[in-house]
C-alpha cells in the first residue's frame, strides 16, 4: 500500500487540535474553536487561510452560492471544523463537495464537540 497523501502534514494538524481540544474541551461553539486553531496555526507558523470561498461550477456555469471552507492549510488541505456530539455521513459528504469545488485532494474533518477529540481524514 502507498504512502497517504499529506500524511505527515494531516497528522501535525490533528496534533493541534488535540491541544485545543485539551485545552478547552468540549461544549463551546464551533467558531471558539476555529479561533483557537487560528492561534496555533499562527504559533506554528504555519500557512493558512481561514473561510475561503470556492465557486461551484454547473454545466460550465459558475453559480451564484459559494462553498466556504473553515480553513485550507498549507494550500493543499481542506479543514473542516465541527462542534457537534458525534460525525455523520452527511459530514463526510459535506467536506467531499467542498474538495471536489476546491480542486484539493485531502481534507480534515475534525469535531472538537465529543469527549475525546474525533476526526476523519477524507480523500478525493
Amino acid at each position: 500500500m502507498g504512502e497517504l497523501l499529506h500524511k505527515d502534514e494531516t497528522h501535525r494538524l490533528i496534533g493541534l487540535c488535540m491541544e485545543i481540544h485539551r485545552e478547552l474541551g468540549k461544549g463551546h461553539d464551533e467558531v471558539i474553536y476555529k479561533d483557537a486553531l487560528v492561534v496555533e496555526l499562527s504559533r506554528a507558523s504555519i500557512a493558512f487561510s481561514r473561510e475561503k470561498k470556492f465557486e461551484v461550477k454547473y454545466k460550465d456555469v459558475i453559480l451564484p452560492h459559494f462553498y466556504f471552507a473553515d480553513f485550507v492549510v498549507w494550500d493543499k488541505i481542506l479543514f473542516e471544523a465541527k462542534a457537534i456530539e458525534k460525525l455523520t455521513d452527511a459530514h463526510i459528504k459535506q467536506v467531499l463537495n467542498y474538495l471536489a469545488a476546491s480542486k484539493l485532494r485531502v481534507g480534515l474533518l475534525v469535531n472538537f464537540g465529543g469527549d475525546s477529540l474525533d476526526w476523519k481524514r477524507v480523500v478525493l
